[in-house]
């Protein structure tokens, strides 16, 4: 709960872990890799190469801040993950091995969050997503349907700043227009997230899907319909 007790009026919420999730890309990866090279792969030479490749992404993502910056990014992913294939794919064109690697790459809200959202908005609580992602994330945001659900979206990319900077909890919280004892952060990371938040006076649940135990003087949900403002609803 925010100051006083009172529910908070706005929401600030991270995207990956909390309202979307990757499909298990590596069966799909495979099957791109098959259908459009014939290059037949075993699930631990393709595990190997997304490995290098989410690793490669998650260091250089603030990078993609416009639409010519997310094609370079992607064809940057594409060619560490041709690297890291077995050297039979090292001669893949790139182009084609980055739109195999996009059709792979799928993200979908978490069962309960449209829900959430839509009564959340009931409610009279705001919505701005505040991510580390690329420009991208309004396209995801976009094919999962949630996108009419939220009054904003802030991406370390287009900002230059990634959580747990104060400087892109500051900027959703001017856009939800409330001050940061009446918000409430949401998100799965303990550092980025919930010591973000924390830098920046904003109350926090860290969202945690199975069964961990939570951390020590962490406020957890297990689900976003678990969230104050709405769970009482």
């Amino acid at each position: 709960m925010s100051v006083a007790g009172a529910p908070p009026r706005a929401w600030l919420l991270d995207a990956l872990g909390t309202l979307l999730e990757l499909e298990p890309p590596l069966q799909p990866l495979r099957r791109e890799l098959r259908e459009r090279f014939g290059l037949e792969l075993s699930a631990a030479e393709a595990g190997a190469a997304m490995k290098a490749e989410i690793g490669w992404y998650r260091a250089n993502h603030d990078s993609a801040v416009d639409r010519a910056s997310l094609a370079e990014l992607r064809r940057g992913a594409a060619r560490v993950l041709r690297d890291a294939l077995p050297p039979a794919a090292h001669a893949l064109d790139l182009g084609a091995l980055t739109e195999a690697l996009l059709a792979a790459l799928r993200f979908r809200p978490f069962p309960e969050v449209p829900q959430a959202l839509r009564a959340a908005r009931a409610a009279g609580i705001g919505l701005v997503v505040v991510s580390n992602w690329d420009v991208s994330l309004h396209d995801a945001l976009d094919a999962s349907g949630l996108t009419p659900l939220l009054d904003g979206v802030v991406t370390s990319a287009e900002l230059g700043a990634s959580k747990p900077d104060g400087r892109i909890f500051a900027r959703g919280l001017e856009l939800a227009g409330v001050a940061a004892e009446q918000a409430l952060h949401v998100g799965d990371d303990l550092d980025a997230d919930v010591g973000g938040a924390r830098a920046a006076g904003i109350d926090v649940r860290l969202v945690l899907r199975d069964d961990e135990p939570a951390p020590p003087g962490v406020a957890v949900v297990r689900s976003l319909a678990e969230l104050p403002g709405i769970a009482a609803a």
